[in-house]
């Protein structure tokens, strides 16, 4: 049994420093993709002025988003969202209404279906991907991961092209540590509405897992006037409280996984180093017990050469009887 432990110890030790090897240069490669089963709910609200009465009301706003499993492939993942944005002045409206609702709720709804690649969270343009939907630019609805303190370009679906995100420093909310970037855009021309061409601004701030890249909340000022300077939409709003504790659980748990990947190799390459050492120990053991046995042999033989010595004196004291009885 104690000539297996060797051989088994070095064993365990290839295996394990393989393994610290694999999750150090293989592992991140593959775990740090953006998902192909994604399926989101984000709900936002605040206050807003719109017309055609101009006074301030609660709104909402819901976006469904829905990742195209057979669409995305190892590289790229495609995305579908649906956002509706509503007035909710007693609190009790849906999640959305269509144009033709009585109370006259709904501001606007969209549609949208973009790629991203999986690695680095930015747009991709394929047909094979997005078909004839728009090109977008930068990234659209999370950071890379690993985030940088850094600016990114950050697509605005009203502009038609990315604007800069900007770092701002680093704040905790609910307790994970995020990065803060904000993106402004002030009086840009753009179609405010359907065929209304107009001025748009907005100050939106979001706040980053800057392990996952998700957004964990967002807050944004945003106002549409028409070229003659009337305001039709005046708003102020952000992530709700139960948005931003689910996004806060989700990157706890995403962050703890991923954060295995810095832990876990040094520990099986700890083990693997341990295990070494005792296959060597082991080794040196095995050695020290053979190289007696031979020595004894090599003893033993010799003897057997030149006999025993209790028959050697045996003998010599025989033969020096017969001689004195000779003489």
């Amino acid at each position: 049994m104690r000539r297996l432990i060797g051989p088994l110890a070095f064993g365990l030790a290839g295996f394990l420093l393989c393994a610290a090897v694999l999750l150090l240069t293989w592992a991140p490669g593959q775990l740090k993709r953006t998902p192909t089963d994604i399926k989101s709910e984000t709900r936002l609200s605040g206050m807003g002025n719109v017309l055609p009465t101009g006074d301030a009301a609660p709104v909402k706003a819901i976006s469904y988003t829905k990742a195209d499993g057979e669409k995305s492939d190892s590289d790229v993942v495609v995305f579908d969202t649906f956002t509706c944005l509503i007035k909710d002045p007693d609190g009790t409206a849906p999640d959305c209404v269509d144009a033709q609702d009585p109370q006259r709720r709904l501001v606007n709804a969209s549609t949208d279906r973009f790629a991203t690649d999986r690695r680095v969270a930015t747009s991709v343009n394929e047909t094979k991907y997005t078909g004839n939907s728009p090109a977008h630019e930068g990234v659209v609805n999370k950071l890379p991961f690993d985030v940088e303190k850094k600016t990114y370009p950050y697509w605005d679906g009203l502009l038609g092209r990315a604007v800069d995100l900007t770092y701002e420093g680093t704040e905790r909310v609910s307790g994970l540590e995020t990065y803060k970037f904000r993106a402004v855009s002030q009086d840009e021309p753009a179609e405010i509405a359907k065929g209304i061409q107009g001025t748009y601004s907005s100050d939106k701030t979001i706040w980053v897992d800057p392990v996952t890249g998700s957004f964990i909340n967002q807050r944004e000022k945003q106002v549409r006037k028409t070229d003659t300077g009337q305001t039709v939409l005046d708003l102020d709003f952000g992530f709700t409280d139960e948005t931003v504790a689910k996004n806060v659980k989700d990157a706890k748990a995403n962050g703890s996984r991923l954060g295995m990947l810095g832990t876990l190799p040094w520990i099986l390459g700890a083990l693997g180093l341990v295990s070494l050492a005792v296959g060597i120990v082991a080794w040196m053991a095995g050695r020290g017990e053979t190289v007696p046995a031979r020595r004894r042999e090599t003893y033993d033989s010799t003897d057997d050469i030149f006999g025993d010595p209790d028959d050697l004196a045996a003998d010599t004291t025989t033969r020096s009887r017969s001689d004195l009885h000779r003489r």
